[in-house]
């Protein structure tokens, strides 16, 4: 059992992966605290990064070389400008200068101290491991697991009693969907109230409100941003932004100067029965091509399935309720950070152990239990509404074309936004009575797929379209 707060599903970094990405970025900062503590820091001559598995495969393709230099530069994800990330990068390639934690010089020849080996660590198949060199002429290194979503372990887990005990100071410590529906139940409590009453046990409800107003207004901002910016994603298959060219086409003519002004403008917009679809997949694409160039957006609870959640969520603003606001906002994603925090602790979230079951899969199950809730119902539709969604996800493979989150990632955000609405409306006609399959079950359904999924089809871009496509097609 381990204490997962919906901060943990719901984390604000840098594209384009969550695991490949913001985990290493993640990673470097820890060993250098880890450094710190044991009085290394200022012995370290030189520093060299060993990337394993999924990690190297597709790690390129994922800025996971990025991430290392700007973690062990000193930047953070949460608040690096985004037009500073190239030029940090390649003064760094240039230099062979690493300016370490921003605090000391060290050589780093990009080329040479970023290793990629294809071998796999037997603990995780995203393993990373940071060596130094020391003045006294020894060396010190840190093994770590980037496990899906931002998160980073290291495999002895020496944290492991801390995190069971914090675990039981919830006051409603949930490692199942049963467990949930329990105190909902026991409580006469929707399911956003059972999760409000365990963050309040973490943060004071000032933090609780300050932190989802942040991350609200980061996907915003993220999905203004991808509607608002046209041309071609990086990466060499020049794809083409799509979300421009269909927000165009759909806007209409009202005038705005931000993202609050926008979303206000897109209310009072006449929507059509064939644009709500259109909308939709505008959001989700939006986000997801600007977190394929390295733009900032919030895990939910990947990065590679960041645009499920907020599309899903702009639909009830936009389409279902146009009085809605931030109370609505809340609920919502304490909903979805909930049931994404049940997949986690049951199955994974990490596509390079699960494929992309693991990452659309379960963001779209988020964002179905959330919707329902928001649209009255039970928390026992709400949970059946995320069966539903993973139902139909199962057995998604993650093949990425040239180790990039373009193509099919991009595309995978809308059809995972949509499931999530169409999964919501069932629950809401149906009486969970008649269910024959319980969350839980899809839950553990899902992880064994994910264990019998050939490792092909894992974030490694040896199978599937990532074969099946020739680049010099694209």
């Amino acid at each position: 059992m381990e204490c997962v707060s919906i901060f943990d599903m719901l984390k604000i970094g840098i594209g384009p992966s969550s695991s490949h990405t913001l985990g290493p970025w993640r990673a470097a900062e820890r060993w250098i605290t880890e450094l710190k503590s044991s009085k290394l820091f200022h012995e370290v001559e030189k520093v060299q990064v060993h990337m394993y598995g999924s990690l190297s495969l597709t790690g390129k393709g994922h800025a996971t070389d990025y991430a290392v230099m700007l973690g062990l530069s000193g930047a953070d994800p949460e608040y690096i400008p985004v037009d500073d990330i190239h030029g940090i990068v390649q003064k760094i390639k240039d230099s062979k200068v690493l300016h370490f934690n921003n605090e000391k010089t060290v050589a780093f020849d990009a080329e040479v101290d970023i290793r990629f080996h294809r071998d796999f660590l037997p603990f995780h198949a995203n393993g990373m491991t940071f060596e130094a060199m020391l003045k006294s002429g020894g060396k010190t290194s840190e093994t770590y697991y980037s496990i899906g979503g931002g998160f980073v372990v290291v495999e002895a887990m020496e944290n492991s009693k801390h995190k069971f005990e914090d675990f039981q100071t919830f006051p409603y410590p949930i490692e199942l969907g049963d467990e949930l529906l329990d105190y909902c139940k026991k409580e006469n409590k929707s399911i956003s109230e059972i999760v409000i009453e365990n963050e309040r046990s973490l943060r004071t409800t000032i933090k609780i409100n300050e932190e989802i107003h942040r991350i609200w207004n980061t996907m915003l901002e993220c999905m203004y941003t991808g509607c608002h910016t046209e041309g071609s994603l990086p990466g060499g298959l020049n794809v083409r932004r799509r979300a421009f060219d269909m927000h165009q086409g759909l806007k209409g003519d009202l005038p705005y100067s931000n993202p609050k002004e926008w979303l206000q403008t897109i209310r009072r917009t006449e929507v059509k029965f064939r644009q709500i679809l259109k909308w939709v997949s505008c959001f989700a694409l939006a986000v997801n091509e600007v977190n394929a160039s390295l733009g900032r957006v919030v895990t939910a609870p990947t990065n590679g399935s960041a645009g499920v959640i907020p599309s899903v969520l702009m639909y009830y603003l936009v389409i279902e309720d146009h009085k809605a606001g931030f109370e609505q906002i809340k609920k919502f994603l304490l909903v979805a950070g909930e049931i994404g925090s049940i997949f986690k602790k049951g199955a994974t979230i990490s596509a390079a152990m699960g494929g992309c079951q693991a990452e659309i899969g379960v963001s779209s199950a988020m964002a179905a239990g959330a919707l329902t809730e928001l649209l009255g119902g039970t928390p026992e539709q709400v949970l059946m509404a995320a069966e539903i969604a993973m139902e139909h996800h199962l057995g998604l493979t993650c093949d990425p074309i040239g180790g990039l989150v373009q193509v099919p990632c991009i595309e995978r955000n809308s059809m995972g936004a949509i499931k999530a609405i169409n999964a919501a409306e069932l629950a809401l006609g149906s009486d969970p009575e008649d269910a024959k399959v319980p969350l839980d079950k899809v839950v553990q359904t899902m992880w064994e797929t994910a264990k019998d999924m050939n490792s092909k089809y894992k974030e490694t871009s040896e199978g599937g379209l990532a074969v099946g496509v020739y680049l010099s097609d694209c």
